[in-house]
């Protein structure tokens, strides 16, 4: 019906009907918070690269794991900084590493918060990249086995979910083999599946401590101007046992999002990255906008693009909000 019999605006004059309305809804389920874990007793540093973010030790991990499920927070997803590194990255597997010892500590104070954890190399490499590295190129093949046996570290430890977000080729299928052929078939994989060679992720880098010491990581992660490259990329890992597969970055990479949410019913999660976040803190800082509105439309705008699942800092405002 033509104007004036159609009128869209009836449906939007009245608050509580737009409310009624709302075809998309950011809930406390749909979230997943990032922290970081280093190694000792009552840590908690705050991460001069992210505004109210900090370095937590695993006891205070654990401590903040309470509070955070108190308030209604659902999952966390843990990264580890350990005390020494090597070219091979070992210590990423070590059963008492910060995050094995977080695992536990967190697990045992609140068993029903789910603990995810991030499976790479790269915070455990003296060279900062995410694989094996000879002659200045990541080997593929050799970093499989590396990063099962921080996977099943971690599942040993109690984790509800590993993560891995190195982009080698065949990993998923590595750590699958792993976790089944060692009593571990139930926990599921969440796979970076789509994860591009971002210059988003510069202030994570420093708060991981795991920016690579000399070239980039553009021969393992993706081009940011691929799309297609993006669908196989999700496909292969669906096929080799992904149970979650991701986007990342985010934002910026909305139509990513969507184009894998038409290429699967599985679940679909989207990391809203440290640049995205430190992104909408500066431009608050300066009055460019109002903080908290803009960080919650950011948030619907990702779950609208088709992500069940979103990592995010806000997740602790959020909640307050």
């Amino acid at each position: 019906m033509p104007f004036p019999a159609e009128r869209p605006r009836r449906l939007r004059d009245n608050p509580s009907l737009r409310d009624l309305l709302r075809e998309t809804r950011v809930l406390p389920e749909d979230l997943i918070y990032p922290i970081f874990i280093v190694p000792g007793k009552g840590v908690r540093r705050p991460i001069a690269s992210l505004p109210r973010q900090s370095h937590l030790s695993p006891d205070k991990a654990a401590a903040f794991a309470e509070g955070f499920h108190r308030d209604g927070g659902r999952a966390l997803l843990l990264f580890g900084i350990p005390d020494h590194k090597d070219e091979l990255g070992g210590s990423g597997a070590e059963p008492d590493g910060p995050v094995q010892l977080a695992i536990r500590e967190i697990k045992d104070r609140v068993p029903e918060l789910l603990v995810m954890t991030d499976v790479c190399l790269c915070e455990y490499t003296s060279h900062g990249h995410c694989g094996v590295l000879e002659g200045g190129r990541v080997l593929n093949d050799p970093t499989l086995g590396l990063l099962a046996a921080q996977a099943l570290s971690h599942a040993k430890a109690g984790a509800d979910l590993v993560a891995p977000s190195d982009m080698m080729d065949g990993r998923v299928g590595a750590i699958r083999e792993a976790l089944d052929q060692n009593g571990f078939p139930h926990i599921p994989i969440m796979s970076y599946s789509v994860k591009y060679a971002s210059a988003f992720y510069g202030p994570f880098r420093e708060a991981a401590q795991s920016s690579p010491k000399e070239g980039d990581r553009k021969g393992y992660q993706m081009d940011p101007a691929n799309i297609r490259e993006a669908v196989r990329e999700a496909e292969l890992d669906l096929e080799e046992g992904a149970d979650i597969i991701m986007v990342k970055p985010a934002g910026p990479y909305l139509d990513v999002v969507r184009e894998i949410r038409l290429l699967t019913e599985r679940p679909l999660a989207a990391y809203q990255v440290s640049g995205e976040y430190v992104m909408l803190n500066a431009a608050a800082d300066i009055r460019a906008f109002d903080y908290k509105a803009a960080a919650l439309e950011s948030l619907v705008c990702i779950k609208r693009a088709g992500a069940d699942l979103i990592l995010t800092y806000l997740v602790p405002e959020f909640l307050s909000w």
